[in-house]
C-alpha cells in the first residue's frame, strides 16, 4: 500500500483529500505546514507528497527545496488556490512532479498521483539494477603513487600467464580487487573467479568447502556437493586469508596443486581440475612457517609471483583522488548531487592514521557525505572523522615537560638559537 503525505494548512482540505485517497486504498498521513512535513519526512518514507504552496511557518516553495535534499526521489504534487502560471512553472523547474489548482479536479489528481508513484517505482528499480551492475563490475584500481603504479604494471605482466600469485598486504588494502583484476585481464576471464575466505570457514568444514563431498560422507551430507575447486574449473580460485587455513587442509591443497586433481570428502574418485590459484594473506607467511603454522612447500607452490599491496599510510598522496572517486560513486548510489572536498579537508584526511586502509577511507567518505550539507570542509572532517583525542595530542609530550608558558618559551628560544648557530 503506497503511503502519501498531504501537506496543507487547511484542515478541511486535508480531511477531504484523505477521505478520497483512502477510498483508493492509499495509506495517508497529514502535515499542517512545511516544517511539520520535514519532521515527518525524516521519520517515515513516502511514495508521494501532495504539497500546498501558501502555508505559515514554511511555505510550499521553501519546503520543496528542503524535500529535494531529504528525499530526492519522492514525487511532489504542488496544489494552490492562489498561485499564478509563473508559480506553477517555477515549482516544476524546482523539481515538482506536477502542479494542480485548488479546488483540485479529483480525476486529474488521482491520475497524476498514480503516474507519479509509477515513475518513482521505476526510478527505484533502476537504481537497484544499477547497484547490482556496479557490484558485478570490477572496480578500477585508483591512485597515482609509484607504489600503486607498480602493482598495476605487475598485474599487466602476470595476468596473461597461469602463474600462481600470492597477494600480501594489510587488511583493507584491496587484495581482493587485485585478484579480480588479475582474473579480468587473464585468458580465463570467460569463466568464473571463485572466492574462498579461509578465515571465515571452520577448520572442520574447509575441506568440504574446497573439495566438495559425496552423499552420506558425514551426518549432514544429504546430497553430493561440488567444491570450490570444481566450481572454478577453467577459471580462477581466489584463496583469501590463506594464512588461516588448517595444516590438514594445506596438505590437500598442496596435492591438488601438484597433481591438478582433487578427491571429494567421502569419495575415492580422482577428479581432474584446471584452475589458476591466487592466494592472499595479511600475515607474514615466512614467520608462520617458522612457527610451524604454515607449510613451506605450499608457500613455494603459491609464491611464484608475489604482489605486495601498499597500505594507505604508505600512499597518502593518493588520498585526494581516492576520496573524490568514492564520493562520486557513493553520491551516485544515493541518487544525490556529488559533494566535493575542499583542499583543507583533503589535507586533514592525509594527516590521519589509516589503520583500516582503503576500506576505512571509503566508510569515512560515506559518513561525511551523509552528515555534511553540500561541501565537505576541514570542520566536517574534524567533527566526523578525527577523534578529539587525536586533534590536540600533537604537542602533548612537549607541553607535559613544562609547568608554565614562560618555561616553554625559554626552551623553544634556546632550541631555535642552537638550530640557527
Amino acid at each position: 500500500m503506497a503511503r502519501i503525505l498531504i501537506v496543507d494548512d487547511e484542515q478541511s482540505i486535508r480531511r477531504a483529500l484523505r477521505g478520497i485517497l483512502e477510498l483508493e486504498k492509499y495509506a495517508v498521513e497529514e502535515a499542517s505546514d512545511g516544517l511539520d512535513c520535514l519532521v515527518k519526512l525524516k521519520q517515515n518514507q513516502y511514495e508521494a507528497i501532495i504539497l500546498d504552496i501558501k502555508m505559515p511557518k514554511m511555505d510550499g516553495m521553501e519546503a520543496l527545496d528542503k524535500i529535494q535534499l531529504l528525499a530526492p526521489d519522492v514525487p511532489i504534487i504542488m496544489i494552490s488556490g492562489h498561485a499564478t502560471i509563473d508559480t506553477a512553472v517555477e515549482a516544476v523547474k524546482k523539481g515538482a512532479y506536477d502542479f494542480i489548482s485548488k479546488p483540485p479536479d479529483l480525476n486529474r489528481l488521482l491520475i497524476t498521483l498514480r503516474n507519479a508513484i509509477d515513475k518513482s517505482s521505476l526510478i527505484s528499480e533502476k537504481k537497484i539494477l544499477q547497484k547490482k551492475v556496479s557490484k558485478n563490475k570490477v572496480q578500477e584500481i585508483v591512485g597515482e603513487s609509484s607504489s600503486i603504479a607498480k602493482v598495476r604494471s605487475t598485474i599487466e605482466l602476470v595476468a596473461p600467464t597461469d602463474a600462481r600469485i600470492l597477494v600480501t598486504g594489510e587488511n583493507g588494502t584491496g587484495k581482493e580487487l587485485v585478484a579480480r583484476w588479475i582474473h579480468e585481464k587473464s585468458n580465463r576471464n570467460n569463466n568464473a573467479i571463485v572466492e574462498v575466505n579461509c578465515a571465515a570457514i571452520p577448520s572442520e568444514l574447509i575441506e568440504s568447502e574446497l573439495f566438495g563431498h559425496e552423499k552420506g560422507s558425514f551426518t549432514s551430507a544429504i546430497k553430493q556437493r561440488l567444491g570450490k575447486f570444481e566450481l572454478a574449473n577453467g577459471g580462477t580460485l581466489f584463496l583469501d586469508e590463506i594464512g588461516d587455513m588448517s595444516l590438514s587442509a594445506q596438505a590437500k591443497v598442496l596435492r591438488a596443486l601438484q597433481e591438478n586433481k582433487i578427491t571429494r570428502v567421502g569419495g575415492d574418485k580422482e577428479i581432474p581440475v584446471d584452475v589458476r590459484i591466487i592466494a592472499a594473506t595479511n600475515k607474514d607467511l615466512r614467520d608462520e612457517i617458522a612457527r610451524g603454522k604454515f607449510r613451506e612447500d605450499l608457500y613455494h607452490r603459491l609464491a611464484v609471483i608475489i604482489i605486495e599491496v601498499p597500505s594507505l599510510n604508505e600512499r597518502k598522496e593518493d588520498i585526494p583522488v581516492l576520496a573524490e572517486h568514492f564520493a562520486e560513486h557513493i553520491c551516485y548510489e544515493y541518487g544525490i548531487p556529488v559533494k566535493r572536498f575542499d583542499d583543507a579537508a583533503l589535507e586533514e584526511l592525509q594527516k590521519y592514521n589509516w589503520t583500516g586502509n582503503i576500506r576505512e577511507l571509503r566508510n569515512v567518505v560515506e559518513r561525511l557525505i551523509i552528515l555534511s550539507k553540500t561541501k565537505i570542509g576541514r570542520k566536517e572532517v574534524l567533527d566526523f572523522v578525527i577523534p578529539a583525542s587525536q586533534r590536540h595530542n600533537k604537542f602533548k609530550e612537549l607541553f607535559e615537560q613544562f609547568d608554565t608558558v614562560q618555561e616553554l618559551n625559554d626552551f623553544i628560544k634556546k632550541e631555535f638559537q642552537a638550530y640557527k648557530s
